[in-house]
C-alpha cells in the first residue's frame, strides 16, 4: 500500500557518505526533506541536489534538514557531495530496502530497456515523524519547489 500524508514515516538507519550511520527518528523535533534519487552525478540528480543546496538557508530557517538517498555507495556519494558542495548528508541504500519501504523502488524503462531502480521522489516529514508531503515521480526542479512550499505550510 502506498504511503500517504499523515502516515508515520518508516524509520531507518543508513550510512552517510563517510560510513556514519544516520537514523531518521533522530531528527524528531525537526522537519525532514527526504528525497530519493537514482544516481550520483547524473543531470537530473545533480539538478535536484543543487536545488536543495541552493535552498538550504530556507530549509534551515524552517528548522528542517535534507537527507538524500540513492543506491550509490559511500565513495560515489563523497565525490558527488564534494563536487557539488552539498551541505546535507547523502545516504547509501545499496540493497534498496529503504526505497522499497517508501514505495520508490520499481521497474523503470530507458531506451526500450527495462530495469529496476529508484523513482525520483521526496517526502516531507513533520516534527512528529509523520508524512506531511508525498511526491513520487516528481521532476528535479518541482521536487525542490514543492518540498519548500510544504515546509512553509
Amino acid at each position: 500500500m502506498p504511503l500517504k500524508i499523515g502516515d508515520p514515516a518508516p524509520d531507518f538507519t543508513l550510512p552517510d557518505e563517510n560510513g556514519k550511520p544516520v537514523t531518521l527518528s533522530s531528527f524528531r523535533g525537526r522537519k525532514v526533506i527526504l528525497y530519493f534519487y537514482p544516481k550520483d552525478d547524473t543531470p537530473g540528480c545533480t539538478a535536484q541536489a543543487c536545488g536543495f543546496r541552493d535552498a538550504y538557508p530556507k530549509v534551515e530557517a524552517a528548522n528542517a534538514v535534507v537527507l538524500g538517498i540513492s543506491p550509490d555507495g559511500a565513495k560515489s556519494h563523497q565525490k558527488f557531495k564534494t563536487k557539488q558542495k552539498l551541505p546535507f548528508p547523502l545516504l547509501s541504500d545499496e540493497d534498496h530496502a529503504v526505497a522499497e519501504k517508501y514505495g520508490v523502488w520499481g521497474e523503470k524503462s530507458f531506451i526500450g530497456k527495462k530495469y529496476m531502480g529508484i523513482t525520483r521522489s521526496h517526502f516531507v516529514i513533520d516534527e512528529a515523524g509523520k508524512l506531511a508531503d508525498v511526491q513520487i515521480k516528481v521532476s528535479p526542479n518541482d521536487s525542490v519547489k514543492l518540498a519548500l512550499e510544504r515546509l512553509k505550510a
